[in-house]
């Protein structure tokens, strides 16, 4: 019996310390998709109520945060970007237990309105990776020792950067870009060397283009696949080599902008081009060159779209950053159901059972329940500070980061 107790124990330890059910390890939690398994989160909050902490902030920024065991992790750049950090922090009352900063030697541009930092760190429970741009891609373990780091090269691009890495397995994907030199990369996770990097092409076509799109690590048909939404087209990657399984092109007049991921439905793929530009639905199904022969309905206007909705049944939810409104769409055919003005979008969708949240840039969190037939509101809650993020659901709790506080929003 003693011996099946240590080996009880030590099965514990060696469990607290990779991913859990309750956690939410990446952007966009577990499966990048935005669903999670929660159930019975709190609803309703203000800033002095259900908060069961906060702690200010340094700087501003857009990154969400990620959670694994008792630790919250986010980024943080300076108002220059010449320091770019990773900072951990305690889940039961929000102290700080350990910050990494780089230091970066060069001032590279950005939007006002995306500070330095705007990548989502990714943890497997056991490490935690963050992409800094220019300044590199870091991993460490969970309390804060360095395990390895790349210099992938400069991205440099008006608007700033904000792809966020992923991590399946034992590797660790990232969409190298917005850049002259634009490159989707597979690193091995234990010692950050190269598995592949496949060169996204820059198309010689007018207007803005960039692609600031997390991706998103599924299987379709049985077959497992990356797919990534780059500037002009939608590209699904094989994990073993980066080969280029399908692309489906989508070509803006406003420009190649690609700032949401893609939505997956049953059988289907929705995509929305940034700065008011395309939005399609086509099928996944083949290889090779989709456009022509699976394209399902093309609307070549619509709302700006920075944060990403969710697919539920045979409808396509979407948080729209302007004009402020949360949509309703058909999947198959793209027609708008319903459209309800409720505030301005960057941050995405998630999902707790039949449960919808989305922060606004004046961070008030709607929870609604996704029905076809209305919006069908259950609660809005202000916590009247500017976010660009999206929340973090984790073990019956939120987590919500704000330009200026982190919260744990839950029993105190």
């Amino acid at each position: 019996m003693l011996r099946l107790a240590l080996v009880l124990i030590c099965t514990s330890l060696v469990s607290s310390e990779v991913v859990r059910a309750a956690d939410w390890p990446a952007f966009r939690g577990p499966r990048g998709d935005g669903f999670s398994d929660e159930k019975n989160l709190p609803t309703e909050w203000s800033q002095d109520k259900n908060v069961k902490w906060k702690v200010a902030l340094p700087h501003p920024g857009n990154s969400s945060p990620v959670v694994t065991g008792n630790r919250v992790f986010i980024t943080i750049g300076n108002e220059d970007g010449t320091q770019r950090g990773l900072y951990c922090y305690n889940r039961a009352d929000g102290s700080l237990l350990w910050s990494k900063v780089v230091a970066f030697d060069r001032v590279l541009p950005t939007h006002k309105t995306n500070p330095y930092g705007a990548p989502t760190p990714a943890t497997d429970g056991k490490s935690v990776v963050v992409w800094h741009g220019s300044a590199g891609l870091f991993c460490y373990d969970v309390d804060g020792k360095e395990i390895w780091h790349r210099d992938l090269g400069e991205f440099k691009h008006e608007w700033g950067y904000a792809a966020s890495p992923v991590i399946p397995q034992d590797r660790v994907y990232q969409n190298c870009a917005p850049g002259a030199a634009p490159f989707f990369g597979a690193f091995d996770l234990a010692t950050g060397r190269d598995l592949w990097r496949v060169p996204e092409p820059n198309r010689e076509r007018s207007g803005y283009k960039g692609s600031w799109s997390t991706p998103l690590v599924t299987k379709l048909n049985g077959v497992e696949q990356i797919l990534c939404f780059q500037p002009s087209r939608v590209v699904s990657y094989a994990p073993n080599d980066g080969k280029i399984i399908w692309e489906y092109k989508l070509e803006s007049g406003k420009g190649d902008l690609a700032y949401s991921s893609p939505m997956l439905g049953k059988g289907l793929c929705v995509a929305i081009n940034g700065f008011s530009g395309l939005a399609t639905g086509f099928k996944l199904d083949g290889s090779g060159d989709l456009t022509g022969k699976n394209k399902l309905w093309d609307v070549p206007r619509n709302p700006q779209s920075i944060g990403t909705g969710v697919i539920i049944g045979d409808h396509v939810y979407i948080p729209d950053a302007g004009p402020s409104t949360i949509r309703c769409l058909e999947a198959a055919t793209g027609k708008e159901v319903w459209a309800e003005r409720m505030g301005s979008y960057w941050g995405s969708i998630v999902m707790a059972g039949d449960l919808a949240y989305v922060t606004s840039q004046s961070g008030e969190t709607v929870v609604f329940r996704p029905n076809p037939e209305k919006f069908d509101l259950v609660a809005k809650n202000n916590l009247g500070e500017h976010c660009n993020a999206t929340p973090a659901l984790s073990d019956g709790q939120i987590f919500i980061r704000t330009y200026e506080n982190l919260y744990c929003i839950g029993a105190k």
